[in-house]
Parts: C-alpha cells; structure tokens; sequence
C-alpha cells in the first residue's frame, strides 16, 4: 500500500527484501532495525568515548583551563564525535 519503494539500485533492493523477510520469519514489528553485534559494539565503544571526552572537558571547566588546555579538550571532543555521524540510520525505501 502506499507509494512504491524506490532503492538506489538492485543491492539495496535485496538488501531491503532480506531484512523484511527476516523481521517477518522472526514475528518482530516491520520498524525493527537488525543490527550485528559487532556494530552495535563499535558504536558503544564512540558512545563511552564521547561520554569521557563531555567529562574532561566539564571536569575541565571547573578547574578554569588556559585557552590551549580548553582548544585541546575540545578538540578531543569533536574528534571523539566525529565519526557518529556517519551512524544515522535511514530507512532504505521512500
């Protein structure tokens, strides 16, 4: 029902159709994302990453940080978040 999916090309496709056929066999919710423990490992690791590097640089602020010290506190911390970015999830379909 509704508009047809449309996919950036036959692998996304198949990939799409897999991972409905998956959630349907296992009797799970069609919003359900399946993730692979390795993934879902990385990304833990960047989250506690940046949760260290928020509380440097809030640990930091208390202790009134010369400008360098604070440039490379905040430094860290853009390079602890730099790769979640690429982390979003968006449905394969329109």
């Amino acid at each position: 029902m509704g508009r047809p999916r449309l996919y950036c090309g036959q692998a996304c496709r198949q990939r799409a159709y897999e991972q409905r056929s998956a959630t349907q066999k296992a009797g799970l919710p069609g919003d359900v994302v399946l993730v692979s423990r390795a993934d879902l490992d990385g990304l833990q690791d960047r989250l506690y990453q940046l949760r260290c590097a928020l509380e440097d640089v809030q640990t930091m602020l208390t202790e009134k940080p010369t400008k360098a010290e604070l440039e490379r506190s905040l430094a860290d911390l853009v390079r602890s978040t730099g790769r979640l970015d690429r982390l979003w999830v968006t449905e394969r379909s329109s």
